[in-house]
């Protein structure tokens, strides 16, 4: 049993949507195999609520312990579960209008008189993993092989934060921008619900030791 178990130790190498990373996989049991490994992407792309626009930056950044069934020992199509430690985040940048002003919770500012925006999307950090996949070390002789992940990341509910920095404005205009920056976080934080859940699709390159 060990013997064969060594034999079957494979590493891959992925690419998908939780970017470049691999998974070393080591067999427990002829149906049973575990897997650990890790992921990162970096991504930046605009989106909106209904008021303002941003620049946001996605990292994520993930280590993941799975166990793999094969309902079928000679096959290779697998259920997977398992838990990562999730490091997925959102940097956030407020864009002003082709006016150069900044609309909160209905107001109008000037961009140069508030300041900057910036705020942070976060996860949490421990998040289970459920998928369907294909691709396993050969039992039979070392060599390449193909494997894929489908999945989704439960991270549950984003924390969302907002605020400005480098408000030139008089003290009351400044305290009312505040005030709105809040309403406008809970904006924000509805907009990036569909996040709670990440979907994982990855495609490898493994090869059996």
């Amino acid at each position: 049993m060990t013997g064969a178990s060594h034999a079957d130790v494979g590493v891959a190498g992925e690419i998908g949507t939780t970017g470049i990373g691999f998974h070393a996989s080591i067999p427990l049991q002829p149906n049973l195999n575990a897997r650990l490994g890790l992921g990162y992407l970096g991504y930046s792309y605009s989106g909106s609520t209904s008021d303002m626009n941003y620049e946001l930056k996605l990292k994520a950044n993930t280590y993941d312990a799975l166990l793999d069934w094969y309902p079928s020992a000679d096959s290779s199509f697998r259920l997977t579960t398992g838990l990562a430690y999730n490091g997925n985040k959102i940097d956030v940048d407020g864009q002003a209008n082709a006016a150069g002003n900044y609309t909160v919770n209905g107001r109008s500012y000037s961009a140069g008189a508030v300041g900057q925006v910036n705020g942070k999307v976060s996860f949490n950090k421990v998040a289970p993993y459920l998928g369907i996949g294909w691709g396993r070390p050969s039992s039979k002789e070392k060599g390449w092989s193909i494997s894929t992940d489908i999945g989704v990341l439960l991270q549950g509910s984003p924390r969302t934060s907002l605020s400005n920095s480098g408000c030139t404005a008089s003290a009351s205009v400044c305290s009312q921008f505040a005030n709105d920056l809040a309403r406008e976080n809970e904006q924000l934080r509805d907009e990036v619900k569909r996040f709670k859940a990440y979907p994982v699709l990855r495609i490898g390159v493994s090869y059996k030791f």
